[in-house]
Parts: structure tokens; C-alpha cells; sequence
């Protein structure tokens, strides 16, 4: 029905002919009746409109509306509201159990009768069904508990087995007959969908082998009608269903109705591995199959809340406690050596040349007496001083003819390098080259000696040839001056904003919209109410383009199935509701 209401919200609002009315939804006075129109108002705000829980509630957070309770029949003394109701629906959406683009409208109504199976699906991973039962094969087990007749005497009368051979026959024949067809459903459609568990919770109404001849496996977790489960149920429960649904199956859950017990165990799970509250994981149960939890085991529930999400938390820290093992395992350890014995210590004390150190070879201490006399390439930018040190030694053992090539290495700017005397001359070296350190050239240095040299000084002579000095360098060609070039850049500059138009000029980009520090999970149809930075942008580019409600995938899923198509006269409306007959029909069933 929330399903159904959705999409006939949804095409009304959508109906062009529609555009300049408001839409009202009336109810009764009927209390129940004006809780459950409140709720679906609120569903389709939250679902289809994507607001948070506490956006939907906001405009009828002021009225007072009849809670819902459960499907007993005496007084009611636990009680939900709207607002565990929309938690719960969105709890469920936010951990992927819940998505309305998968949902079958068809399939929902056909296998939740009784005659078809009675069962729904509560999570993709979970489905809580009614007992099958196989009247063959509990006719069989009676017979098979029956005691034999025996005559006076202590012999088996004729007639005893005669009936004994009979009753046997009608076994094996009652094996070979079909199955009732709600059980051929469960069935036919378990082995399609990838169930890999079923769990029964109720007395045996059927054959367990049934199953596993499907390749279905099949455990025992028995517990009183009406009671509640014990610690060890639950967490024998609560380890083989993760253990099953991690590996990627399905778990199918059932008692006599798949109501009470199966929705106490199943709530459960999803306290321990979503962090449901209690009135959250059974309000949502019961919106998906209605009737589940009934009696005690609300407030059985609602008191074990607290002890689960305590499992969860030691769960998860031993299981980081085991990842870490494992990655330390995989280290490899380095070997502890084996202990000496006395005998190894005592030849240690009596021989002490075995504790001396091994030398290297005398190839070894040759190689690198060698590559240590290997000098380092020269690196002049860094290390000029270095560098001028190797030359000047090696000038020692240079010639006479050399000196003058030597003298030609650019000096300071500026200063004249100063002459070595030569050895024709009789001039000792005491003034090397080497004690002079040279100065980089760069077209800045340059720039600025030749701004404090004097106008009237003459150019520096070669030392070895005539003409300019060596200090010259040219200045790179330019076609203009320093203020031509800025002026010819800010002609350009002016000419370039002149062809854009003026109100391109004046418009600014707008600052984007600071998100709400609320923790907004679903996305708002309001800018501040984002989620995410990403929905801030997605948001506010719907809203320039449209102010309706933005269509879905979901509601063309199957609306036909849901909704006549408005004609000229009328508008879309409901098509007739399938009656359903649920297996607690004795029931007052209110939500």
C-alpha cells in the first residue's frame, strides 16, 4: 500500500490538467484511519521527494494521532508512532535493504496469500514465510508412532498386520504424491532465488530432507509459540546468518505463522548488524509483512536492544583482532639461531683465535684504495673553488705553453685579472690562478657593473689580443622600449574587454551555497538541507529548472499495475485492491 499510494500521489501531482489545482487527501475521523493517511503523506515525502524524516514529519509534527500496536488480540501495552515508522523505512533505505526500484507490486500480492505461500521478502537477504506443510508425510510419522496390536497369547494378530503391511503401502504412496501447492511454490521459487538456508522455528510440519534434496540446507532452532528466544538462540542465529549472508546467500526464516518468532530473531540481526533501534527495525518489519513481533516480544526486543549492539561492538573488535594477526603472520620473522651448548662454549674459551674478526682480502683493500683516489666530476655552479683547485694542480705539471690558454677563463666583471709571471720571465708562481675566485656571469651582474663603471672609462684591453675586453655581452634585440612594450600591453588588454559584452563584464560568478552541517543523508530538495557538497550543485540546478517533482525511475516500474490512467473526465486513481487472506486473520490486526 505505501507502494501503491506513492505512485498515485505521484501521477496526480504530474497530471498537467492538475498544474493549477491543490491536491487534498481526506480520511475519516476514524482515528486509524487518519494515523495511516498521516503516515503514507509522510512516506511519499520522504520516498518519492527524497527529504529526510525529520523534513517529512515537520508539517505534522503538531498533531496528535492514534499509535499503532500489534497484532494481538488483547490490550495494547507497546505502542509505535509515525516517527518510528519513517526511521525505520529510512534506516533501511540508507543500508541498501529497502529499494522501490526492485519492488514487484504483482509478485508482493500473488506468494503473500496463504494459498500461494504466504511470504515476504523483509531484506534482500531475508525472507520470513509460514510452515509448509505436508499432511502426507505427518500422516506417515503418525502411523510410523502408533503401537502394534498384540493378541492374548503374545502373538501379532492377523488382522495387526494385515493393517501394518497396509499402512506401509500407504506411505510409500503417500511419498509419490504431489505436494500441497503452497509448498511446491516455496519450493520452485527458493531454488530460483539463490536461498541457501532455511530456519524453522516451530514444531516439524514437514519433511527437512525436502530441502536439502534441493541443495537448500536446513537447521533447527526451536522455541515456544509466543515466547521469546534464549541468549544461545539468538546467537547461534545471529553467527550462522552472517556467516551465510556475507558469503552472498539468502536466509529464509519461518515459524507456524513467520510472524512472531521469526520477526523477533530477524529484528534481532538487524539490531546487531545495522544499528536499528527496536522500535525502528519492528516498525519497518511491519510495514514490509504486517503482523510481525507480537505480544512479549516487543518489549523482549526493546530490553535486548542495548546487549546486541554490545555484540556487535566485541564482534567487531575481535575481528580486527584477527586481520591484524593474520597480517602479522604473513611478516617473515627472522630465525632465532639454537642455543649453544656447553661443549661449543667451552672450545670458544680454550681456542679464542675462533672469536676473531675476518679482514677482507688484499684485492678488496687494493679496489678501494683506488676508487677513493677516483676524484668526483667538477661541478663549477656549486663547487667553483673545487674546481679550480684540480686545475691549478694540475697546471703544475703542465708546461710552459699551456700558461697562456689557462689565462683566457673569464674573470670577475670589472677587474682586471691579474697577470702570472711567467717562468721565461724569472717570476716565481706565488700568484696562481688558482687563488683567484671566479664570479659567475649573469645578464644582471652585467647589467648592473655596467651601470657603476664610468662613462669616460676605456674598454678593457685581451690580454693576449687586442680589441674589446671579455666582459661584453650583447643585449638581446628588442623592437621596443620598456614603456612602449607596457603601453602596447595595455592598449591590447583594453581592446580585448571591449569586445566582451557589457553585461557579461558586470556579472560575477555567484559564490556556491554552504552546505548544512546536518547529517542529511538523503538528498533535499532544499539547497541547505544537502547531504553532500556534490547534492548542494545537483540540487540547485533542479531547481532552476523545474519546481515540481522531479520524476523517478521507480513509479514507471510497474504503474500500471497500480494506477487507471486518467481520461479527459477523471483523473488517475487506484485499481481494485486484492483482498488478502493472511494466516492471522482471526486477528485484530490495526498495523
Amino acid at each position: 500500500m505505501v507502494y501503491k499510494a506513492c505512485i498515485l500521489l505521484h501521477e496526480l501531482l504530474e497530471d498537467s490538467e492538475l498544474k493549477s489545482h491543490r491536491l487534498v487527501l481526506y480520511s475519516s475521523n476514524d482515528p486509524r484511519r487518519k494515523a495511516n493517511s498521516a503516515l503514507l503523506m509522510a512516506l511519499f515525502v520522504m520516498i518519492v521527494q527524497r527529504r529526510a524524516p525529520w523534513e517529512a514529519f515537520q508539517p505534522i509534527a503538531e498533531l496528535e494521532f492514534m499509535p499503532f500496536r500489534d497484532a494481538g488480540r488483547g490490550p495494547s501495552d507497546f505502542n509505535l508512532n509515525i516517527q518510528d515508522c519513517l526511521w525505520g523505512l529510512w534506516k533501511a533505505m540508507q543500508n541498501g535493504l529497502c529499494d522501490m526500484n526492485e519492488f514487484n507490486v504483482d509478485d508482493y500480492e500473488y506468494y503473500e496469500k496463504v494459498e500461494n505461500g504466504d511470504w515476504n521478502w523483509i531484506t534482500p537477504n531475508f525472507i520470513a514465510f509460514a510452515s509448509p506443510v505436508d499432511p502426507n508425510w505427518l500422516q506417515r510419522e503418525k502411523e510410523m508412532k502408533a503401537p502394534t496390536s498384540v493378541a492374548s497369547d503374545g502373538s501379532t494378530g492377523s488382522t495387526s498386520l494385515s493393517s501394518s503391511l497396509s499402512s506401509s503401502t500407504n506411505s510409500r504412496l503417500a511419498l509419490q504424491r504431489k505436494l500441497p501447492v503452497p509448498f511446491l511454490n516455496c519450493l520452485d521459487y527458493f531454488e530460483k532465488r539463490n536461498i541457501k538456508l532455511v530456519i524453522r522455528l516451530n514444531t516439524e510440519l514437514y519433511d527437512r530432507a525436502t530441502f536439502m534434496e534441493r541443495g537448500i540446507d536446513h537447521l533447527e532452532l526451536y522455541f515456544d509459540d509466543g515466547t521469546n528466544p534464549t541468549d544461545e538462540i539468538c546467537r547461534k542465529f545471529i553467527d550462522t546468518v552472517d556467516k551465510v549472508i556475507e558469503d552472498g546467500g539468502v536466509v529464509a526464516v519461518h515459524c507456524k505463522a513467520g510472524l512472531g518468532r521469526t520477526g523477533t530473531l530477524i529484528g534481532a540481526y538487524l539490531i546487531w548488524k545495522y544499528g536499528f533501534t527496536a522500535n525502528e527495525a519492528i516498525a519497518f518489519m511491519r510495514i514490509v509483512r504486517p503482523g510481525s513481533v507480537v505480544g512479549p516480544q516487543q518489549q523482549y526486543m526493546y530490553l535486548k536492544q542495548l546487549e546486541w549492539t554490545k555484540w556487535a561492538a566485541i564482534d567487531e573488535i575481535r575481528r580486527q583482532q584477527v586481520a591484524a594477526a593474520l597480517e602479522s603472520a604473513t611478516l617473515v620473522t627472522p630465525a632465532t639461531p639454537p642455543a649453544e651448548t656447553d661443549d661449543e662454549m667451552s672450545t670458544i674459551k680454550l681456542v679464542p683465535h675462533v672469536l676473531q674478526p675476518v679482514t677482507p682480502g688484499r684485492h678488496v683493500a687494493e679496489a678501494t684504495a683506488k676508487a677513493r683516489a677516483i676524484l668526483p666530476p667538477g661541478q663549477p655552479r656549486k663547487s667553483p673553488v673545487a674546481a679550480n683547485r684540480r686545475i691549478c694542480d694540475s697546471d703544475e705539471e703542465r708546461g710552459d705553453e699551456e700558461d697562456d690558454e689557462m689565462d683566457d677563463v673569464l674573470p670577475a666583471l670589472d677587474v682586471v685579472p691579474p697577470r702570472r709571471k711567467s717562468n721565461r720571465t724569472g717570476a716565481t708562481r706565488g700568484n696562481s690562478f688558482s687563488e683567484q675566485k671566479p664570479t659567475r656571469v649573469t645578464r644582471s651582474t652585467a647589467a648592473s657593473g655596467a651601470a657603476r663603471k664610468p662613462a669616460n672609462a676605456a674598454p678593457i684591453a685581451s690580454p693576449t689580443k687586442g680589441g674589446p675586453g671579455p666582459n661584453k655581452i650583447p643585449r638581446l634585440a628588442t623592437t621596443r622600449s620598456t614603456a612602449a612594450a607596457k603601453a602596447a600591453a595595455a592598449a591590447k588588454a583594453a581592446a580585448a574587454a571591449a569586445a566582451v559584452p557589457a553585461n557579461t563584464r558586470a556579472r560575477k560568478n555567484p559564490a556556491p551555497p554552504v552546505p548544512s552541517r546536518l547529517p542529511t543523508l538523503v538528498p533535499s530538495k532544499r539547497p541547505h538541507h544537502a547531504s553532500t557538497l556534490s547534492d548542494v550543485a545537483s540540487v540547485a540546478s533542479s531547481l532552476r529548472r523545474t519546481d515540481t517533482v522531479n520524476s523517478d525511475a521507480w513509479v514507471t516500474n510497474n504503474t500500471s499495475a497500480v494506477v487507471v490512467p486518467g481520461t479527459k473526465t477523471k483523473g488517475p486513481n487506484l485499481r481494485n485492491v486484492r483482498r488478502r487472506r493472511s494466516s492471522f486473520s482471526a486477528a485484530d490486526v490495526i498495523a
